[in-house]
């Protein structure tokens, strides 16, 4: 089915790949790496544990943690000592991106489709659903390095795309390239919930899975856990990153701004409000009346600015800016009781004191880290950052390790 939204997706794609090339430029070109729909969906193999090679988001679920190899598949940990965490297993997802759980199962995507695992046996996970083209764009997981992204000769309706080539080579005028009119596929109410980062794109709440795209949001209803059923897609933004969950509202974080919907019809979340930032890679957290996010400047997220926000949201048709501080290099953040948790990518793990929910003083940096995204836990804190996992017990204004494990 022709969608011109999707088509002025990816126009927006090759036009911040493109930017700032004179004509005639030697460029970094990025083709994709393809494989048939028909052998995608025969790829899912549950594996022995193996070495990471690009850790992405992080979840938990009683004494497990699931660690994403970005765009490959699921890396399953057992925490059960979390001094010495123990590698159990790996499911391989071409094109795996997000993950939650409930009750024993899994759910993930696999570019195009959701695919479901019964994990309630962690040593036998078995695959027992897969709900096929619900997802109408995923992400493409383009290169940073890519100056331009070469689509030509890739059939959206019969290919999949699972790596990238990357390529030095003289284009004229492709600034302004033109984009063809593409075509693009469009049991127990009480079972445990898992918790993922906050740059998570899957939220559980009751008996439906929430997922967010770049502009959409699909919506799973999941009363029958092993046979989740596909409910709607509607229209929720544009440049969505994360999504958060909280009293019955779901915050997304896009590049532009925070949106704010209403779950009480869950399937039909209802827009409430945005707030409006500059343009920035923006995940949230939300404590009571105010939210927490981060924007990132830099590289393709927008301005070069840096910071924390604060943001009154008592009035959730009326989200307004309570607080501003400068940060570095942030990615995502955590709450737990009057601390606030910020992974500043380079610059470390940052802990504030929030003194007050809008009053923060940074009492801590952890500077011999790379910081990506935290999971704030009851017991424990658990980051990722650099292929690591890392677990700290909590302190009075601090953190005390309990162990770094290597993915590698």
């Amino acid at each position: 089915m022709k969608s011109s939204s999707i088509i002025l997706s990816l126009f927006a794609i090759l036009i911040l790949s493109s930017c700032d090339s004179n004509n005639g430029d030697i460029i970094t070109v990025a083709t994709p790496e393809v494989m048939s729909k028909s052998e995608f969906r025969k790829a899912v193999k549950i594996k022995a544990s193996q070495p990471i090679e690009k850790s992405g988001k992080i979840y938990t679920y009683i004494n497990y943690i699931f660690v994403s190899d970005v765009n490959k598949g699921i890396h399953i940990i057992d925490n059960r000592i979390p001094a010495a965490p123990q590698p159990l297993n790996y499911i391989e997802i071409p094109g795996n991106e997000d993950m939650s759980v409930k009750g024993n199962y899994l759910y993930a995507d696999s570019a195009t489709d959701l695919v479901v695992f019964d994990i309630s046996d962690i040593n036998n996970i078995k695959q027992v659903e897969r709900l096929e083209d619900v997802f109408d764009v995923y992400d493409y997981q383009i290169p940073e390095e890519a100056e331009f992204s070469d689509f030509e000769g890739f059939n959206f309706e019969t290919d999949i795309i699972v790596g990238w080539n990357l390529r030095k080579e003289r284009r004229e005028d492709f600034n302004q390239i033109q984009v063809d009119d593409i075509a693009f596929n469009n049991s127990s109410a009480e079972a445990a919930v898992g918790i993922g980062g906050s740059l998570a794109r899957f939220q559980i709440v009751n008996d439906y899975l929430y997922t967010v795209g770049q502009y959409s949001m699909s919506i799973f209803n999941i009363q029958n856990l092993s046979n989740p059923t596909f409910t709607t897609t509607q229209n929720v933004g544009w440049g969505i990153e994360t999504m958060f969950a909280a009293d019955n509202y779901l915050y997304l974080g896009s590049t532009q701004g925070m949106y704010i919907y209403d779950i009480k019809s869950p399937e039909t979340p209802e827009y409430v409000s945005e707030f409006r930032h500059w343009e920035g890679c923006d995940p949230v957290v939300v404590d009571g009346d105010y939210a927490y996010l981060t924007l990132r400047g830099g590289n393709l997220c927008g301005q070069e600015e840096s910071v924390l926000e604060v943001i009154d949201i008592k009035d959730k048709s009326n989200p307004i800016l309570a607080e501003r501080y400068v940060l570095e290099n942030p990615y995502g953040l955590g709450i737990k009781d009057d601390m606030l948790y910020v992974c500043d990518g380079s610059a470390g793990l940052k802990l504030f004191k929030r003194n007050t929910p809008v009053d923060l003083d940074l009492v801590k940096t952890l500077k011999d880290v790379q910081a990506t995204d935290v999971i704030p836990l009851d017991k424990s804190l658990i980051m990722i950052g650099d292929n690591t996992l890392y677990q700290y017990k909590y302190m009075v204004n601090n953190v005390a390790l309990i162990s770094a494990y290597s993915l590698n």
